[in-house]
């Protein structure tokens, strides 16, 4: 005999929620179903189009001949290194020249916003670094450093530190003043008052300048690696594009563009984790 749910037997309640259950995970993969499909109906247009216009493989070559040239690339390599070597060399310049400028970053961008006469020293500095692009500085870091690796990891450095450090002086400076008068009277220390009450306030912001600076470090990487490189995905493109090899240079860009997708899901996922009040508001 089956149990009673309110009055209702437990198979009769079971076959009044499976409608709601079975809604519930089609509205779950819905999104991601329609993405895919987005991307496979965007290739499938770029075959069609290259086909029926016959556009030359030099000037957009079709997802078939792509294919073709990619499998070519985890097989042989390119330019005496493995596709995977290539790969690795740039998330190491990547990731190195972030994590410094992140690591640095954020701790000065909080207390640029804690404190106002560090913020009146430093801002002038950064106000007028921010508008000039990080491949600007190419000539200079050549003259200063070399065309080694530390030349291309400063690039990155910069432009990561830049954007982290504003966007974590703009998150400290937001912290609503009732947060910090309701930490002041419950009688919290100013170090209690800053891990307890401001950190987490402006946590949102920071992550967003973290996002920010990933992004643009993973595009620096395609110029910081024009220095001379003999490795990496920006030297790829650049010497593909040199000897018109296009199918190369897409794949290049394609590549870029998947692990950029996946240091933003990594990141927001990292958010979401650490910011776990904002995913269930």
């Amino acid at each position: 005999m089956t149990e009673a749910t309110d009055g209702i037997p437990r198979r009769a309640a079971d076959r009044q929620h499976a409608p709601s259950l079975a809604r519930t995970n089609w509205l779950r993969v819905r999104y991601p179903l329609v993405s895919v499909l987005a991307v496979l109906a965007l290739f499938g247009a770029w075959e069609l189009a290259t086909d029926l216009f016959r556009i030359s493989p030099m000037t957009l070559p079709s997802p078939r001949l792509m294919a073709k040239s990619l499998q070519t690339m985890l097989a042989e390599g390119y330019s005496g290194r493995t596709l995977g070597e290539h790969i690795v060399a740039s998330l190491l310049r990547t990731l190195t020249g972030l994590l410094a400028g992140v690591g640095l970053g954020v701790p000065i961008g909080l207390l640029m916003g804690y404190s106002r006469f560090v913020n009146a020293a430093l801002m002038p500095g950064f106000g007028f670094i921010r508008p000039i692009p990080p491949i600007a500085f190419i000539p200079l870091v050549i003259l200063w450093f070399g065309i080694g690796e530390v030349s291309k990891i400063l690039l990155i450095f910069v432009a990561s530190f830049n954007y982290t450090v504003l966007a974590s002086a703009a998150g400290m400076r937001s912290v609503p003043e009732q947060l910090v008068r309701a930490g002041t009277n419950l009688g919290l220390t100013r170090w209690q008052l800053f891990t307890s009450v401001m950190l987490p306030a402006a946590m949102p912001q920071i992550f967003t300048g973290i996002k920010i600076s990933i992004a643009v470090s993973w595009a620096v990487v395609v110029a910081a690696e024009l220095i001379a490189a003999q490795a990496g995905l920006g030297y790829i493109i650049a010497d593909a594009g040199t000897f018109f090899k296009t199918p190369e240079v897409l794949i290049g860009v394609f590549i870029i563009g998947a692990i950029g997708l996946l240091f933003e899901v990594a990141i927001t996922a990292v958010e979401r984790r650490v910011l776990h009040w904002q995913s269930k508001a």
